[in-house]
């Protein structure tokens, strides 16, 4: 993924990796109970007592490797993004085989927390396929309890070492929130909350569409920050085990970089 300083060009090189709490799930019972549940342990003609529990570090047989590093996992999302940009996608891990080994766990190697725009889903953005991603979507990568627990879960009890905030080109989220603080509007049902939450990244440096571009990347930056400051997931970032990185995708050049 490029750097924050390709956010504008038309055409830019290719993107390449740049090296870069309240939720919590309880005790060592409820832990495990909660890590059988979601890594999609079962038992295949068998009684439920003869069921293992599938770890969440190791994938198993049949499943393909994953990157174990925030750096491979960085560089492994940048290639997939080439091979977009190029109309080359592999629209990998998607074959029978696979699908029946994805039954009995999951392995994901980057949460990728991003906007609900439909023109932004991260699993073809980034060429990935089943069990790669574990995506989260709010409008505008809003966060809120929900979302901070998904995260949480990823990283703490399936040992991802990657998440990457998501923003992208021409947000309508970011949008609303830069016009309605103009115009002084109150949003009807819960797309205030929504407004509000991002209304704290809107770039008063700039004006008109300039200033919801700018407030895009800020946006990305808050709720990067947002994250980075959730202590369970502080610790994992300065022991090295978790990058949290703010990206933007160009809707104009299928283009991935980072925000710095």
């Amino acid at each position: 993924m490029n750097t924050d300083s390709t956010a504008h060009r038309c055409a830019g090189p290719e993107p390449h990796p740049v090296a870069g709490s309240r939720p919590t799930t309880g005790g060592p019972v409820r832990r495990t109970l909660l890590r059988t549940a979601l890594t999609g342990a079962a038992a295949v003609g068998a009684g439920l007592g003869a069921a293992r529990p599938a770890t969440a570090a190791t994938p198993g047989r049949g499943t393909p490797a994953r990157p174990a590093t925030p750096g491979e996992a960085l560089r492994e999302l940048a290639a997939g993004n080439r091979r977009w940009r190029a109309f080359r996608e592999r629209h990998p891990h998607e074959d029978p085989a696979l699908r029946r080994t994805l039954a009995t766990g999951q392995h994901p190697f980057a949460v990728v927390l991003g906007c609900i725009d439909s023109r932004v889903p991260p699993e073809l953005v980034f060429d990935q396929g089943l069990g790669d991603l574990m995506t989260v979507r709010t409008a505008g990568e809003v966060l809120d309890e929900a979302v901070l627990g998904s995260v949480a879960y990823g990283v703490l009890e399936l040992a991802i070492p990657l998440v990457v905030v998501l923003g992208h080109q021409s947000c309508g989220a970011v949008r609303a929130a830069v016009e309605a603080e103009e115009s002084g509007q109150h949003l009807p049902a819960h797309m205030q909350y929504l407004v509000d939450r991002i209304s704290p990244a809107i770039d008063h440096g700039e004006e008109g569409d300039a200033r919801i571009d700018a407030t895009v990347s800020a946006n990305v930056r808050l709720v990067r920050s947002q994250l980075a400051a959730e202590p369970e997931l502080a610790a994992r970032v300065a022991s090295g085990k978790l990058a949290i990185v703010g990206a933007r995708y160009e809707l104009t050049t299928q283009a991935v970089h980072r925000v710095a």
